[in-house]
């Protein structure tokens, strides 16, 4: 969606220089270093925590779609609803927050406490699918949770590439209905119609699929022939596919979310948590970290992206480096720095060894 961010920055109206001025900055530092001491919490309500279950006819939510896909190198195409068409068609839509027409009529990407952004593929999202293409993860067998989800990508490809769970979180229970969940299915889809034609080639039947992802061959010749289009989608039951089946999704704040997975038994622990554009505002650093730490596994990471610097919100990475090295409880290493334009990172967040078995 072609929203921004939408704050009003007071006018610098003096000037200071000299020593006026390196006091004024220590005195900043000295703010920043003590905000990020403090539980600060947000001034707005808790928004309360729930699990939502994929309708029973997946297919309802998909009818008239219009979808977009992003590959990059040799990570499978991963396919979501397109932002323009979502922005258009809001109104038709169920949205009990009333976020939609809310950040549709304020050109918003962040109502705070209220719409905290999900709505939107960010940047940093791409950096981190970019970095996870390079390494070559594969997620096979292992537990994975996408923390501020949003359209979910980071969490579908863990999908596609052989994750045991995934859960996905987003602050906002309308991201995660009409947009988190629909986006999980049209994967599906498009999964179930790569086994398909590779079963009509007499391959993959029974297989397990190559991890460098899905070919589009069958879709592809399809889509040629007699220069006609492709015959829509099959209805089959995607509430039974696999990728539902290892799928959890929930709405909430982060400290009702953790509230609500800690009740479990036994509580999820995830080897790889990924989570990006979540730092924007230091008020939410305490709940964030709090959560990282329950919820991480011992040998577990964090794969973080951000902007160095959020305007008008005030959050960035330097601040929260200086947030978790207070806490002491994570290490915290740079994996990709972008040094073009408003600089972005990837950085990796690991337990110091005295405090992963606490």
């Amino acid at each position: 969606m072609s929203f921004c961010f939408n704050f009003e920055v007071p006018a610098q109206t003096t000037s200071l220089d000299g020593d006026d001025a390196n006091k004024v900055q220590n005195g900043k530092k000295e703010t920043a270093a003590k905000s990020t001491e403090d539980d600060i919490k947000p001034a707005e309500p808790l928004k309360e925590a729930e699990e939502h279950l994929p309708l029973s006819d997946p297919q309802f939510i998909l009818r008239d779609a219009v979808t977009e896909s992003v590959t990059i190198g040799t990570l499978p195409p991963l396919h979501f609803l397109n932002e323009t068409v979502f922005e258009k068609t809001a109104s038709e839509r169920e949205d009990g927050e009333k976020i939609l027409s809310r950040t549709a009529e304020q050109r918003s990407d962040l109502i705070s406490g209220v719409y905290e952004g999900g709505l939107k593929v960010w940047e940093c999202t791409y950096d981190l699918l970019e970095l996870i293409e390079k390494d070559g993860e594969t997620f096979r067998g292992k537990a994975v949770l996408d923390l501020g989800c949003g359209a979910g990508l980071l969490g579908i490809l863990a999908l596609q590439r052989g994750a045991r769970q995934v859960h996905f979180q987003d602050y906002n229970s309308t991201v995660i209905e009409q947009l988190t969940v629909p986006n999980v299915i049209i994967n599906c889809q498009e999964e179930d119609e790569v086994d398909s034609d590779d079963d009509k080639d007499g391959r993959g039947k029974g297989k397990m699929k190559e991890e460098d992802g899905c070919k589009k061959e069958g879709k592809d010749k399809e889509e040629e022939k007699d220069g006609q289009p492709p015959p829509k989608k099959k209805g089959t039951d995607l509430s039974q596919h696999p990728f539902l089946a290892k799928s959890r999704f929930f709405s909430g704040d982060w400290n009702t979310f953790l509230a609500l997975v800690e009740k479990e038994e036994p509580q999820p622990k995830y080897d790889l948590i990924f989570t990006s554009e979540t730092i924007y505002n230091s008020a939410y650093y305490p709940s964030l970290h709090k959560t990282l730490h329950k919820l991480l596994a011992p040998d577990g990471m964090v794969y973080l992206a951000t902007k160095s610097h959020y305007f008008g919100v005030g959050g960035g990475l330097h601040l929260f480096e200086t947030f978790v090295e207070q806490r002491g409880i994570f290490s915290l290493d740079h994996v990709w720095d972008g040094e073009e334009g408003l600089q972005r990172h990837v950085v990796v967040l690991r337990f110091k060894k005295q405090r992963a078995l606490e």
